[in-house]
């Protein structure tokens, strides 16, 4: 067997599919759980992909923003009970505010930063880890920036100033003033929070990602036994579904669930009299695509106890 119960669970709860169907996808996939949910989509059984990735590993999100520059941080912990350590959620907080005068997204080049204390980031999270005792990381960066306008950050689930569990920034580019537009980039990282857009437009989209929608789509198509014509147009159709559901120009707004965000931006900018651009936005959730192993607690002790 190429698979464990651990698997079945995993599948099943990524999938909401009955548990011999999951068994079933892991036989037909060797165990691999991607491909197993691909399958089970496929043949209907599996809801369509969460749009948010289960939050596996912990740790804090921190956003920062000076001018028309802003920039957010992940840094993972293995427990919980670290990301509440003032310690930590100061090396956070610092990084953070260090990355916003590093030229790139590069973390490893934000480990060679300066610190405020001497030494390196780099230095300074080796020193954490040594003194907390657990294991971290400086896991990615991104910064957005403008010539002339806004940059919003926006914490949901904020466990302490610029600190939290989904971190979201919004660039607009526009001419108009800041009272103008920062209220509507904090209704923008209010939906991009919730919506979790992938991208900025269709274009945009990670080209694996539309292939593999395509490739599910496909199999959907075949099974329904239509002209070969129509199965095109029924992968297409699904295709570009998918595209405009997961863009965050054509995605539909939040707050009223049926105007696309690029005719909410545009509104806005005409009712200014400035054009706006919503030039670029970074939406980081904490353990966002990282698995991590679940551990039976109990069965460890009682391991240990045995000797």
């Amino acid at each position: 067997m190429a698979y464990t119960a651990a698997d079945v669970k995993a599948l099943r709860e990524k999938t909401g599919a009955g548990m011999m169907d999951c068994k079933k996808a892991l036989a037909e996939t060797d165990g691999d759980i991607e491909a197993a949910v691909d399958a089970l989509r496929a043949k209907g059984l599996a809801a369509a992909a969460k749009k948010s990735s289960r939050t596996a590993a912990e740790g804090l999100v921190g956003v920062a923003v000076e001018g028309t520059r802003g920039v957010a941080v992940e840094v993972n912990s293995e427990t919980d009970f670290v990301a509440k350590n003032d310690q930590f959620q100061d090396f956070v907080r610092k990084t953070t505010a260090v990355a916003l005068g590093v030229d790139g997204d590069d973390v490893e080049v934000l480990k060679t930063a300066a610190w405020p204390d001497g030494g390196t980031v780099g230095e300074k999270l080796t020193n954490n880890v040594a003194t907390i005792g657990e294991n971290q990381q400086v896991r990615r960066m991104k910064t957005v920036s403008v010539s002339q306008g806004v940059i919003v950050p926006y914490m949901h689930n904020a466990v302490a100033d610029g600190l939290g569990k989904i971190g979201v920034l919004v660039a607009l580019e526009s001419a108009a003033p800041a009272d103008v537009l920062e209220p509507l980039a904090k209704q923008l990282a209010m939906h991009i929070a919730a919506a979790f857009p992938q991208a900025l437009d269709a274009d945009s989209l990670d080209p694996e990602v539309i292939e593999r929608e395509r490739k599910i789509a496909a199999e959907k198509a075949a099974e329904s036994g239509k002209p070969a014509e129509v199965q095109e147009k029924m992968v297409d159709g699904a295709v570009k579904k998918f595209a405009k559901e997961n863009a965050l120009l054509s995605q539909l707004f939040v707050m009223d669930n049926k105007t696309p965000v690029a005719d909410v931006v545009a509104k806005a900018g005409k009712d200014a009299g400035s054009e706006i651009v919503l030039k670029d936005y970074v939406r980081f959730q904490l353990g966002e695509g990282i698995e991590k192993e679940e551990t039976d607690f109990a069965a460890e002790v009682a391991a240990a106890v045995a000797g």
